[in-house]
């Protein structure tokens, strides 16, 4: 075995099921690598499939693609507090954009996109089921959506492949095309998405797809970045055509989507399906930045910069959310949480571990100690925590929602496509209950941020309009153009075919 093989075999084997042992693993996982005859038997595909579908949840983790989606820009910062959340810097590294190919999290984000990649491919390559072919390569597509996005290289295999020979890698360009060709070819046999499960792969899932790759095409296209991106109009009238192609409609009540029982809202288009007291993490929505003390309780990490916060006017509705038994149960509205904060009943102040008054402040450093050690920065909860059982309740998690397809159509519009984006700005704006602005670049980018908050879009976003680099609240400086993109992990460039991102 090579030496390459020797150490994916080290670091991946233990994510691998179904019997691969390491003689055959080779480079299964970092480039989805399959050959017919290495299972010593019958691919169990149902199996593989089901397992590619649960690794959806690996996006609610809060580190790895969370992390990368917005810890690196100007919405959520991971302060390092006293001798709590330093972990070798790897949180901070991200927001001031000084993070390197060791940070690990970038690295577990690599693998298991990368090893569910493998898994669809051993579905595509063995299975006649035409669903779940369909299903394999819808979600294989959605990953390597993810790694174009990150990491502009994508490795893979084609049926039948040496497994001694290095895996081929696409360019960010060929991969764009590959993906949007596979996606265009499967949305027509994909079913209608079924009402109360989003979580069921769909063709109202494909089409939000294909229409956030044509709205990055020039970003993905681009042979630098960091200049002046050009959107072709026939790529923004396609943006349109999908998001239009949409059967999908508001919820009445924005939080509707990430309560307990937000399956049943229509506005939801893919999720990532949590079982109540049995599955997900999505329990590191409310406790990544609560205090100890709060119900739930939380691990004190996590905060919202003031500058992103105070985008939001006191009345949007998307800043926070309370209900007669949210106040009951957790003592505070659920979402952005800064001043005092109660108990359970919302009328007894809570206190630090140090016996200090629990309140919750704006202002927050990179690295916090001193009487500010619990209470620096503003908190979030992003969904609503269920009484039924807090470390594993049943919300689903948001992977595409159809406002944010509306506000993919609105940009779309202004940057050369045909429509009313102004009739979507007020769309939006009337469900916030705030008025309704202009449907300008700068509009749509803003309204996005306060929209589609903690949904894990708001780097893809920041690029595509030019944001990601610049200086911002607790990140003093313009960012080198490198940060663009994410370094490939070390172990991954054995494959002679894969470079290094430049700048790393």
């Amino acid at each position: 075995m090579k030496r390459n093989n020797i150490i994916k075999c080290v670091l991946f084997s233990s994510t691998i099921l179904f019997g691969v042992s390491c003689t055959n693993l080779d480079e299964e996982i970092l480039d989805g690598y399959n050959s017919d005859s290495n299972s010593g038997g019958a691919v169990n595909t149902t199996a593989l499939l089901q397992s590619a579908t649960e690794d959806l949840r690996n996006f609610q983790d809060m580190g790895q693609m969370f992390t990368m989606d917005e810890m690196s820009t100007d919405a959520l910062v991971g302060p390092t507090r006293g001798g709590d959340w330093d972990d070798n810097a790897k949180w901070r590294q991200f927001h001031v954009h000084t993070w390197g190919p060791d940070n690990p999290e970038i690295i577990v984000a690599w693998n298991n996109l990368l090893s569910s990649v493998y898994k669809c491919n051993q579905v595509i390559f063995n299975s006649t089921n035409p669903t779940q072919l369909a299903n394999a390569r819808f979600l294989r597509a959605f990953n390597y959506f993810k790694l174009i996005d990150y990491f502009g290289q994508v490795p893979y295999r084609e049926k039948g492949s040496d497994p001694q020979a290095n895996a081929k890698v696409w360019t960010r360009s060929e991969a764009t095309d590959f993906v949007i060709a596979e996606l265009e070819a499967i949305v027509g046999s994909l079913p209608n998405r079924v009402a109360g499960d989003p979580s069921i792969i769909n063709k109202d899932a494909a089409n939000f797809l294909l229409a956030k790759l044509y709205l990055n095409k020039g970003v993905f296209k681009a042979a630098d970045p960091s200049a002046a991106i050009v959107f072709d109009a026939a790529d923004m009238n396609k943006v349109v055509s999908y998001v239009n192609a949409i059967n999908s409609s508001l919820s009445t009540n924005y939080w509707d989507n990430f309560s307990p029982s937000n399956n049943t809202s229509p506005e939801l288009l893919l999720t990532s399906k949590n079982v109540l007291g049995t599955t997900g993490n999505i329990q590191s929505r409310w406790r990544m930045g609560m205090h100890y003390n709060q119900t739930p309780g939380g691990w004190n990490g996590f905060a919202t910069v003031a500058e992103y916060y105070n985008r939001f006017s006191a009345t949007d509705a998307r800043r926070n959310y309370s209900t007669t038994e949210i106040i009951e149960k957790f003592g505070n509205p659920i979402g952005f949480q800064i001043g005092q904060m109660y108990a359970p009943g919302g009328v007894t102040p809570l206190k630090d571990r140090n016996g200090n008054p629990l309140v919750y402040t704006a202002a927050l450093t990179m690295i916090t100690g001193g009487a500010t050690l619990e209470t620096a920065g503003i908190r979030t909860q992003k969904y609503q925590p269920d009484p039924k059982n807090l470390d594993n309740p049943e919300n689903d998690y948001v992977l595409m929602r159809y406002s944010d397809a509306l506000l993919m159509k609105a940009e779309a519009i202004k940057r050369g496509a045909t429509g009313d984006a102004d009739a979507i700005m007020s769309q939006i704006a009337t469900r916030a209950g705030i008025p309704a602005v202009s449907a300008t670049l700068d509009n749509i980018y803003l309204e996005r941020g306060r929209e589609l908050w903690f949904e894990g879009w708001r780097r893809n976003d920041m690029i595509r309009f030019g944001k990601f680099l610049s200086a911002r609240e607790l990140k003093p400086t313009e960012s080198n153009s490198k940060y663009l993109l994410y370094p490939i992990p070390a172990d991954a460039l054995f494959n002679v075919n894969l470079k290094q991102n430049p700048g790393y």
